[in-house]
This record gives C-alpha cells, structure tokens and sequence, in this order.
C-alpha cells in the first residue's frame, strides 16, 4: 500500500482534507491539490507522503502542472478523488452569469482537466491503469432552492462518470462517483439554522460525520481494478432527500 499514489483536489478544507488524511493515513502517498497553499501545508501537517501542489482546477496549464509534478516525485498515479467544487446559490432568474461561469468552471471543466491529465498518466505508466472517483452529490439526483448552475454542474458530473468508466476500459482506468449529502463540514454548518426547503419553509437539517465519507472513498480506492463501484450515495439518513420532502 505504500506505494499507492494519489492525488486529491479541494485537499484544504472540507471533505477533501478528510479523504486526504484517511488517504495518508492507510499508506498512501498524497497530492494535496488547492487554491490555498497555508491550508494544503495544514492539511499535510508533518507527513512526509503528502506533497503539496498549489492549484487552480479550472487553469489547464495549473492542472497540468499538478500531474507533472506527481509525475516527476512518484512515476505513477493510482488515484484521482475528483473533490474540488464550489456552492454559488442563485436561483435561475437571479444568478449572475459570473458566478454561473465560475461554478461551471470548477465544478465541471475542474474536474474534466484532472481526469484528462490522469486518465493520461494512468494510459501511458507500467503497470497501466488506475482509479478516478468523483465528488457528485445528492444534487446530481435533486435540486435544493436556488442551486441552478451547482445542480447543473453536479447533474453533468454524473454523464462524466460515466464517459470516463466507458472510455477508461481502454486502459483499466476505473471511475465512479459518490453523491453526499449534510456530510459535517464548514459548508453544513449553516444547516443548523435552518436552510430553505422546496416548500418555502426553512428547516434545520441533519447532518453526519465526514469521517464516514472518507471510510467510503477509503473502500472504493481499496477494490482491484477488476471491480468498481460506479456509485455510492451516502447521506444522513433523515435529511429531506427521499420521498416528497
């Protein structure tokens, strides 16, 4: 397991420094991926498999970047958590269309140029092959209030899924996706106040234990390339998701 590598993007907070830490934690040697060089060097700490590499997902020549220097310290990739994203609310008569690109940027084209970059890297080293696991949500299935172009993004990310798993057979390269929802990071902590509901009601929200999303990352990075798990949702059981709300 050691000589495992992989390379985790939105490692500097959230669920993404969570995943990177159960990465490194069961012996992998992680690329720590991030606008935010303070925070990836937090979530490193003093671990001398972790390697941090600033980065800007929606930049083609910063993603690249990225990969060459995994490329360059290791020789290989094994593992691609597709996690980097953000959460503009809008609804479609409000949001502006910046904040649109940006989210399409990130969440979408993000996740494209890192998956072309591994998929490469995966094609081309020896052994061939490797995993990519992306970040959906439970919004790739239904929408909240005012999350059109995060809900686009996160619909789209689930036909990328797919293409990857189709087009990857080429090189046994894997792909699935897990969909969250109220996993306890920064960005639910305001669901205990109360978020909007389809209704009109505001309504606080359970939520549970990131760690949880990690041990779930941890089993399908874990499966033989033979074996996929195309994908897994986890959520807090009693959130407003299944049903009629």
């Amino acid at each position: 397991m050691s000589e495992k590598t992989a390379v985790v993007t939105g490692a500097g907070s959230g669920l993404g420094r969570r995943i990177a830490g159960a990465l490194l934690g069961a012996g992998y040697r992680v690329a720590l991926a991030g606008r935010r060089e303070d925070a990836l060097r937090e979530t490193a700490g003093p671990d001398a498999n972790a390697l941090v590499v600033p980065t800007d997902v929606a930049d083609p020549a910063s993603v690249a970047a990225l990969f060459a220097a995994v490329q360059g310290e290791w020789g290989r990739l094994d593992l691609l958590v597709n996690n980097a994203g953000v959460s503009l609310g809008g609804t479609v008569a409000e949001l502006s269309v910046d904040d649109w690109r940006r989210t399409v940027d990130t969440n979408l084209t993000g996740m494209f140029l890192c998956a072309q970059q591994a998929v490469r890297l995966m094609r081309d080293q020896d052994p061939q092959g490797g995993r990519i696991i992306n970040n959906g949500s439970i919004s790739a299935h239904a929408p909240r209030p005012a999350s059109v172009a995060y809900t686009a993004t996160k619909h789209a990310v689930t036909g990328l899924t797919r293409s990857i798993s189709l087009d990857g057979r080429a090189w046994n390269v894997a792909c699935g996706q897990i969909d969250i929802g109220n996993a306890a990071t920064e960005m639910t902590e305001r669901m205990a106040a109360g978020i909007p509901q389809a209704d009109g009601r505001l309504m606080a929200e359970p939520t549970f234990d990131a760690g949880h999303v990690a041990d779930a990352v941890l089993y399908m990075a874990g499966l033989p390339l033979d074996a996929n798990v195309q994908f897994l949702t986890i959520t807090a059981t009693t959130m407003p998701f299944i049903g009629r709300g």
